[in-house]
């Protein structure tokens, strides 16, 4: 069934307190959705960000991200008073997230809901510590136990706590309680705030498209806790990270600085950590994207301490195995293979092997030095289109500063007139990637909204001017939903709930 989606993060919400969350602005995104007969909203990690504010390095795989619980969702529970949010800075520019504000502001404003809810003789409260401890016990107490290093990474942590000594880990318990709690009330807060959000999409028809890293941060209670899991040497060190190899956009490669998995030791215990992991990406998704697929059948590992990726080699991941496994205890689950990039044949038979969609990029189609897989006449039903992703720059950015011979290429390809302006010309990459034969379309609400680079999202491998672009509400308009609507009816990506509610409004 032919289907399609926005691509929109939480945090690119508008809502009145400096950064998107689960609030009222939220629900009026879905009823927009539902409004422009989409299937899917799909959204980057939930995870809890640290230094350069990026999802994609977060402090726990399991955790959420304190910033998206919804401030007046806690007023109305009698949690906040409207006077207590508006005591705190977080920022005055409504376009644009200012991380620095919003974690100066957040967490006091969040410690006051806290104190107010006595929440420890909350019977919910004490089975949602009990269902989740498996990862929420050591989540909260590294939170805690690195607020009280001055926010340092475990790394630089005393000896005997970074090592994880049973009779300081019970110490460092007792003497952090009030602040254990408080993470544990954090999460609670925001699993409460996104189950009520996601039902409330499901509940129209329109399924959450969820993001997981493949790697995890290696500031993380993930990596504390488990160091068996990794590469680490006796110190807790790595001995390899991940990154990219050097190639025409980068002349040094990406150096991402991730901890490599130890995978024959997965390998000898079922993969039982990724299939905790993967089955709790259940609980909060519909879909999910895995991302950067590729490191599954090979990973690029840069030896610890280098300062450029031009010295890693390729190794040898779990390949099918893991997707085996995950099949046989989870069963059949909804899955995109993040599968961009260059793509060796081992890789190529590896995402056909396990049957998921792949993605097609139409702004990687427009090279005109080769023939492009990404090019629409070259797609598969089984696969995913989007005109760009969070990675990407927006299409009218793209658009406008290709050089002259992509562009007279793209033009051609595509029948744009010379006379039309790039904000015109993401609407006919819009329409290409809705009438291809892939079987589901995203597309970021940036090209929607017919943005430039002003409303980009991130720029891989630089710091400082990322994961800042948010929406306005005025954004959510019906003109540009029914505009939506058409195109979606038109080639054939209709809600089917939507589609059946109106076909069984039609008299002969």
């Amino acid at each position: 069934m032919r289907k399609s989606g926005i691509l929109l993060p939480v945090s690119s919400l508008p809502s009145k307190y400096g950064i998107g969350s689960f609030s009222k602005e939220a629900y009026r995104f879905v009823d927009f959705l539902e409004e422009a007969g989409q299937s899917y909203w799909q959204i980057l990690p939930l995870g809890p960000t640290g230094y350069g504010d990026s999802p994609y390095q977060s402090f726990s795989t399991f955790a959420g991200n304190p910033y998206f619980i919804d401030l007046e969702t806690l007023v109305e529970e009698g949690l906040l008073t409207t006077e207590d949010c508006e005591a705190y800075d977080f920022g005055t520019t409504e376009t644009a997230v200012d991380y620095e504000k919003i974690y100066l502001s957040r967490f006091q404003v969040l410690y006051k809901a806290y104190e107010n809810s006595r929440i420890a003789g909350q019977t919910e409260f004490q089975e949602f510590i009990r269902k989740n401890a498996y990862w929420l016990e050591d989540y909260a107490l590294y939170m805690a136990v690195k607020k009280s290093f001055d926010g340092k990474s475990y790394a630089e942590w005393d000896e005997d706590i970074k090592k994880r000594v049973p009779e300081v880990l019970e110490a460092y318990r007792e003497k952090f309680a009030t602040e254990i709690e408080f993470y544990q009330f954090q999460q609670y807060e925001f699993a409460k705030q996104w189950s009520r959000l996601k039902k409330y999409a499901n509940d129209r028809h329109i399924e959450i498209i969820g993001d997981i890293p493949i790697y995890v941060a290696f500031d993380s209670a993930d990596t504390w806790a488990n160091p068996d899991l990794f590469q680490f040497d006796e110190d807790c060190t790595p001995v390899g990270v991940a990154g990219c190899p050097p190639d025409a956009f980068s002349a040094t490669g990406q150096l991402w600085g991730n901890p490599l998995y130890k995978w024959e030791y997965h390998k000898q215990t079922g993969y039982a950590w990724w299939m905790k992991r993967i089955a709790y990406c259940y609980e909060l998704y519909d879909i999910v994207r895995i991302d950067h697929f590729r490191g599954f059948d090979e990973y690029y590992a840069i030896p610890f301490g280098h300062p450029t990726a031009e010295h890693g080699a390729w190794k040898t991941g779990p390949g099918y195995d893991i997707f085996r496994t995950m099949k046989e205890v989870l069963g059949e689950k909804k899955v995109i293979a993040e599968d961009l990039g260059y793509l060796t044949d081992s890789v190529i038979e590896l995402v056909r092997g396990t049957g998921y969609p792949g993605m097609k990029i139409l702004q990687f189609a427009f090279d005109s030095r080769e023939e492009s897989d990404y090019l629409p006449h070259n797609y598969i039903p089984n696969s995913i289109v989007y005109t760009g992703t969070h990675d990407n720059q927006t299409t009218v950015g793209w658009f406008d500063s290709l050089d002259a011979h992509d562009k007279k290429f793209a033009k051609y390809y595509m029948n744009i007139s010379d006379d039309m302006t790039a904000k015109e010309a993401v609407w006919v990459f819009i329409r290409a990637a809705l009438s291809s034969v892939s079987s589901t379309a995203v597309i970021p609400m940036q090209d929607y909204l017919e943005l430039g680079d002003e409303a980009r999202m991130n720029t891989p491998s630089t710091l400082g001017d990322n994961w800042k672009w948010r929406m306005q509400v005025q954004d959510m308009d019906s003109k540009l939903a029914n505009k939506i609507w058409k195109l979606t009816k038109t080639f054939g990506r209709l809600n089917s709930y939507e589609f059946k509610m109106q076909t069984d409004q039609v008299t002969i």
